[in-house]
């Protein structure tokens, strides 16, 4: 038989009086292929010393000397929190006493009258001590990633799952993280017990399509993907919830997932806002082409009717005068008065028409051009009216200027439409590159069903206006008291949050 060969060093402190057997254990070692340290002592404070100034792989003792024995060694070896293999050589031991030795720690005991099985008992007691050094860095490293695990769960914004699915069709969760409580209202203990906990939650209109979806990726194993709605009776409000597993197949043939949920129910919320905001921007750009062909019409019949009816009256004038019949000079005269006074009228409409399209005032600045206008809305509304403001002239880009001039025009519109107003205030500020532009009046008050009416384009396309200039439009009102306009739009086209704050009454509210 061949002998397998150690060839590492072992450091073997021996504790044994006589010193013929200690050298005969030392040569039974040698014998049996070990390299080794030897030391002999004693005593125990020669122990103390020995496990203090150096680590030991084995302990070989007697069972009892003099000054020491072998429940001291395991006391010591205790004290010290040293995890060294202790064997028991001796050639009086009872049966009974090495089956206690054996329950307080010792390795293994030899009969000196049978030294053969020393050196396979060293080496078992050596690979036990590798074998549980190696599992407490396995457990140590289990309890490390365990506890990584757990803190990436529990700082995820979702629940992370396991989900099993067997052949008979019973489900259930294996595993729970902690995120169930806050996203689903439900412990991962009550999950865990109970897997029909969590249909129970989501709305029948969304059951089918889990069922469905849940079965095609355990025939498939294929991805999980369901989104749905889910109710607590806890919680006032439906949440959107995302789930997410990846399927495989376990020794059982049963499916099993791991996946994870979260709550998406911001995101189904701004889909719905921006599915919402493009239907009213479809609706509102009909209504501005709608607007552009009724103003473009007006335009023609004025120009036809007016302007087209004025010329065809000069020419009537004309045909008489270019005839050869002699005529007195009153007639010439009298055709030439009537001419120049239909000439008055074309050139009339022609300012009023060019007026309307782009008020001139406008050339003389934004505070003249509100000043202009109020006066021409109060004239012929017949209300009375005040403007208010720090500076007679704003500077501002022309462009800029237009777009505040008829965002101010479709105000005093809504007014004249809707408010019944007797009395209406405007001012208009520039403060730190911002321009402000506040309307009041006393009329009967818009509520906040007018605004959300879906015909409510005038505050809407003043809204899209401001939006365009990277402004901010508030309108606030009281029943029976009036309304309030607030427009805050920067005069460089980069908005100042810390000061566009909506200048309201904190009374009334915000619509």
């Amino acid at each position: 038989m061949i002998k397998k060969v150690v060839t590492k060093k072992l450091n073997v402190l021996m504790v044994e009086n006589k010193a013929d057997d200690a050298k005969q254990t030392k040569r039974v070692l040698l014998e049996g292929g070990l390299h080794l340290d030897y030391h002999r002592i004693t005593t125990i404070d020669a122990l103390r010393n020995a496990l203090n100034n150096k680590n030991w792989d084995i302990i070989l003792s007697d069972y009892s000397l003099p000054e020491i024995n072998a429940e001291t060694i395991l006391s010591v070896l205790a004290a010290l929190n040293q995890d060294v293999p202790l064997i028991i050589l001796s050639s009086h031991v009872g049966e009974e006493a090495a089956n206690t030795l054996m329950e307080m720690g010792a390795h293994d005991y030899v009969m000196k009258e049978n030294m053969a099985r020393l050196v396979p008992a060293i080496r078992r007691s050596l690979r036990e001590v590798e074998n549980f050094k190696c599992l407490d860095h396995i457990q140590a490293a289990l309890q490390k990633s365990e506890a990584r695990f757990r803190a990436l769960t529990s700082n995820l914004p979702g629940v992370v799952f396991q989900y099993l699915l067997t052949e008979d069709g019973k489900t259930s969760f294996p595993y729970v993280s902690d995120g169930s409580t806050t996203l689903l209202g439900l412990s991962p203990q009550t999950l865990m017990n109970d897997s029909t906990s969590f249909p129970e939650l989501m709305l029948n209109k969304d059951k089918q399509l889990y069922n469905q979806q849940m079965s095609e990726s355990s025939r498939c194993l294929s991805t999980w993907n369901w989104e749905g709605c889910i109710h607590n009776s806890d919680d006032t409000d439906v949440k959107w919830v995302s789930l997410r597993a990846t399927p495989r197949r376990t020794a059982i043939s049963a499916t099993l997932w791991d996946g994870i949920m979260i709550n998406i129910t911001r995101n189904k919320q701004a889909e719905s806002e921006i599915a919402q905001s493009r239907e009213q921007l479809a609706e509102l750009s009909s209504y501005l082409q709608k607007v552009k062909e009724d103003e473009r019409a007006s335009i023609a019949r004025e120009i036809h009717d007016d302007i087209g009816g004025t010329l065809t009256a000069i020419k009537c004038e004309l045909v008489p005068c270019m005839d050869a019949s002699p005529r007195e000079a009153s007639f010439y005269q009298a055709k030439a008065i009537t001419i120049e006074s239909l000439v008055d009228r074309v050139i009339d409409s022609t300012r009023r028409i060019s007026l309307h399209l782009r008020p001139g005032i406008l050339d003389c600045g934004i505070v003249a051009a509100v000043q202009w206008q109020t006066r021409e809305f109060c004239s012929r509304a017949g209300v009375s009216c005040q403007v208010s403001n720090e500076s007679d002239d704003i500077p501002l880009d022309p462009d800029l200027a237009v777009a505040i001039f008829r965002i101010f025009q479709e105000a005093l519109t809504n007014i004249s439409k809707h408010a019944n107003a007797t009395r209406i205030q405007v001012t208009l500020n520039e403060i730190d590159n911002l321009i402000f532009l506040e309307i009041i009046d006393d009329g009967c008050g818009i509520t906040k069903l007018d605004m959300e009416k879906q015909t409510s384009f005038g505050i809407r396309g003043m809204r899209e206006r401001c939006q365009q200039l990277k402004g901010s439009l508030h309108v606030t009102g009281i029943p029976g008291k009036g309304t309030k306009v607030t427009i805050c739009i920067p005069i460089n086209g980069v908005k100042n949050t810390t000061i566009a704050q909506p200048l309201i009454d904190s009374n009334t509210g915000t619509l």
